[in-house]
């Protein structure tokens, strides 16, 4: 990749920007930020491609973070769980979980959809969260002791390559993490992968209009800031067809930048 100053990066130099970070989100949470000012701070970096905000004209806390989440799904949670939630949707209430269904979360962060997700599943469900980012590892789990939740287990390791079995859950969720990734088919192949027959994943994501080239999306913001890397919705639809999903769906929610959206992405593996 080549940023409008004209320097090249590698996938091992966008993916260490990533993970730096959000492991300087998760320690600002620790220290006693708020939500909106972990947000806020994630945004304004400018990765070189000419603007200091992912988000255009549109306001920072009407299209990220814990301001998302209805007070019910917030009630009860750890604060550092809500402070953390640095994502674009609600991807717990866009899969509509069951209970007892075992549950994925990619790109897990500081908990707020795992702990969502073992409540909706109930004792008898499971819910996974995977993350690169040993910051986000501990703050998460110190958030799940303080919930009580027994039903849940954080995982290191990359969206690309999953530390689970074949065929391990019913369902998988991320929350504007898949327009991060560096390898998009491979994350789209290992949720494939890691799903039961029949199984489905319920995903919120940044995603842009079709006519949006890869450089029009990297002028409207940066790649750690989730809009310089999103997929456009043919891609999206594109990708889980050539990975085996089937009913795919892309459903823009709200306006992140200008041409870009915050979306519910539906599809299902085959029984």
């Amino acid at each position: 990749m080549t940023t409008a100053s004209g320097a090249s990066r590698t996938t091992d130099d966008l993916r260490e920007e990533v993970r730096a970070r959000y492991a300087e989100a998760a320690t600002a949470v620790g220290r006693g930020r708020t939500n909106a000012e972990v947000n806020d701070a994630l945004q304004v970096v400018d990765d070189g491609c000419g603007t200091s905000c992912c988000t255009g004209e549109v306001a920072v806390d009407e299209s990220f973070g814990a301001v998302l989440y209805s007070s019910d799904d917030q009630a009860d949670l750890p604060a550092e769980a809500v402070a953390a939630s640095l994502g674009c949707g609600n991807p717990t209430a866009v899969a509509a979980l069951r209970p007892g269904e075992r549950v994925l979360d990619l790109g897990s962060g500081g908990g707020i959809d795992v702990l969502l997700s073992a409540r909706r599943v109930g004792e008898t469900g499971f819910a996974y969260g995977v993350d690169m980012t040993d910051e986000m590892l501990d703050l998460a789990r110190a958030n799940a002791a303080k919930a009580g939740a027994t039903n849940v287990e954080f995982l290191k390791g990359t969206i690309e390559d999953v530390p689970l079995p074949d065929a391990a859950v019913d369902v998988v969720i991320s929350n504007c993490v898949i327009n991060l990734s560096v390898d998009k088919p491979k994350v789209i192949t290992e949720m494939h992968r890691v799903l039961v027959p029949g199984g489905r994943i319920g995903i919120s994501d940044v995603v842009a209009e079709d006519h949006l080239s890869p450089a029009e999306r990297a002028e409207r913001g940066s790649y750690v800031g989730c809009i310089a890397g999103a997929l456009s919705r043919r891609e999206y639809l594109d990708g889980l067809a050539a990975a085996g999903f089937v009913d795919a769906e892309v459903e823009f929610t709200h306006e992140a930048a200008p041409g870009m959206h915050g979306a519910i992405i539906r599809a299902r593996k085959p029984a």
